[in-house]
């Protein structure tokens, strides 16, 4: 009895045939979920993220009033601060980590493997787009949380939100790179060191005429500068070409750690070559173009805003604001309806024009500056900013003028009634008194001379001012709301002295109450 074998006519596959595409597909995704599972367990890594995440939450949570109306073109680019910590310790640790086997002593074992060693650098790169996710989402709770506000001002831009997940990616990219060309463990530190100082002297270099070429720093922080925001169309920001920029700078230095590393394959030119054209894209959308047009607008916007406001009309007086600005009229309302209500004569029925200006000096914006008072009858000026101290703070302006007439009143000292008079109208019908009355003055207390601030010039109080305003505030509401409009015409006079406005409101009379400056 005979037993035939059957045999195949496929040739026998060799140990040297390389495996097929997908295989390596497969395995580099496997590799990279490694790595990044790897970086997980980094103590830099979940420490900067964990920090970066409670700065969200802390600055979420503030509740002093004025994030309640937030600037969205503002906290577009507030997100882009707080990654660069965590983008910096994913850059050691990326680094470290593309550097393992040479410091374990591991780099011949790997030459046995059928891995080639580009696509090993491949997978280092991919375990940075986690992290970066990471980054985006976090980016997005914040921004969302802040544009869900029923006092969101604006709108963002992708572009702002989109920097602060490239730079963790280009953060995690660049220690791949730097891995594959100087192959050692003090080159990171090296590298962040030699990076400040070219970025300091750079900036020592440039003029305000090529101030444009700051935008090629690809994580330079676009954030405001702390002056008080601006309409979106002023700022002048090419955040979408910014953003371009960074991605395929993002590619570029990818595809560099590949050719490094040997993986000079048909799809990585291509790639290198489609990463050079975003990049060159990006830097030639961000060359200054229309600055003339922009200077003007700005000018505009500062010098006439009237010409780009829109105006809504609520109980007989006129609220013009920029159009991102158009939902807070109403709030602004409120204030003037609760200081109009406590004033006598014909200011009770005054008809003001609420003006909303911005400060602009010469070709920059956001930038600190007061406000000159406007010396048009019956206009009060408001800023950017609401919620908060802004609040009071307006008040004293729509005050200023039911009292004086116009904002410049507040340019000369006031040394007579009228400052007891303005300070009753803010206060009277404030719900917190005696916080806001705290809160309003630069030195923050209710005890002696101060300024109390506005909208444009602040109001000086002497000592015997601040007393009778105390007393009037711990007196009934009512009564003294009488008082002051029995004797509004007096109340309101520049010859009417503290100590006679003490007694028309039937306070006591301070000491040194009759002289001017005390």
């Amino acid at each position: 009895m005979s037993t035939t074998i059957p045999t195949s006519t496929e040739p026998a596959r060799t140990l040297t045939e390389p495996p097929r595409e997908g295989r390596r597909t497969g395995a580099v995704l496997a590799l990279a979920r490694l790595e990044a599972r790897e970086l997980l367990q980094q103590i830099p890594v979940l420490f900067f993220f964990a920090l970066y995440v409670v700065l969200i939450a802390l600055r979420l949570m503030s509740n002093d009033g004025m994030d309640d109306f937030p600037v969205l073109n503002t906290v577009d680019r507030r997100t882009q601060v707080a990654p660069l910590l965590f983008a910096l310790a994913m850059f050691i640790c990326v680094n470290a980590a593309a550097l393992r086997s040479r410091k374990h002593g591991t780099v011949e074992q790997f030459e046995v493997l059928a891995m080639e060693p580009w696509r090993r650098t491949l997978a280092h790169v991919l375990s940075v787009l986690p992290y970066a996710g990471l980054t985006a989402l976090a980016v997005a709770a914040e921004f969302t949380r802040e544009a869900l506000k029923p006092g969101a001002i604006g709108h963002g831009s992708f572009g702002e939100l989109a920097v602060g997940p490239l730079s963790v990616l280009l953060a995690g990219i660049t220690g791949v790179l730097l891995a594959r060309l100087l192959p050692s463990t003090f080159v990171p530190i090296l590298f962040v060191i030699v990076l400040y100082v070219l970025g300091v002297l750079f900036s020592g270099l440039i003029g305000a005429d090529h101030e444009w070429v700051h935008r090629l720093d690809p994580i330079q922080s676009f954030a405001s500068s702390g002056g008080d925001p601006v309409p979106s169309d002023l700022l002048g920001r090419p955040a979408g070409w910014h953003a371009l920029y960074v991605t395929g700078l993002c590619a570029l230095l990818a595809c560099s750690a590949l050719l490094v590393a040997g993986g000079r394959t048909r799809a990585v030119r291509v790639a290198t070559a489609l990463a050079l054209a975003a990049t060159a894209a990006g830097v030639i959308g961000q060359i200054p173009r229309g600055t003339a047009a922009l200077e003007a607008a700005r000018r505009t916007a500062a010098d006439s805003p009237e010409k780009v406001q829109s105006c809504s009309a609520y109980d007989g007086s006129t609220y013009c604001s920029f159009p991102e600005w158009s939902g807070v009229r109403s709030d602004w309302a409120e204030v003037v309806d609760r200081v109009r209500s406590g004033a006598g004569g014909t200011a009770a029925e005054a008809r003001l024009t609420i003006r909303q200006r911005v400060y602009i000096s010469g070709q920059e914006v956001e930038v600190d500056g007061s406000l000159d008072p406007s010396t048009t009858p019956g206009e009060v000026t408001v800023g950017t900013r609401w919620g908060g101290n802004r609040v009071p703070e307006f008040a004293v302006g729509v005050a200023s003028v039911l009292v004086g007439g116009s904002e410049d009143v507040t340019t000369e000292p006031m040394c007579d009634a009228r400052a007891v008079t303005i300070m009753w109208l803010v206060l009277g019908n404030d719900p917190t008194p005696t916080a806001t009355f705290r809160n309003v003055r630069l030195d923050d207390s209710t005890s002696g001379s101060g300024v109390v601030l506005a909208p444009t010039n602040g109001l000086g109080l002497s000592g015997p001012q601040t007393t009778v305003i105390r007393e009037l505030l711990e007196r009934p509401r009512a009564e003294m709301t009488a008082r002051v409009k029995a004797h509004w015409t007096e109340l309101t006079s520049a010859k009417t002295t503290t100590a006679q406005a003490a007694e028309l409101l039937g306070v006591a009379v301070p000491k040194e109450a009759e002289e001017c400056g005390e």
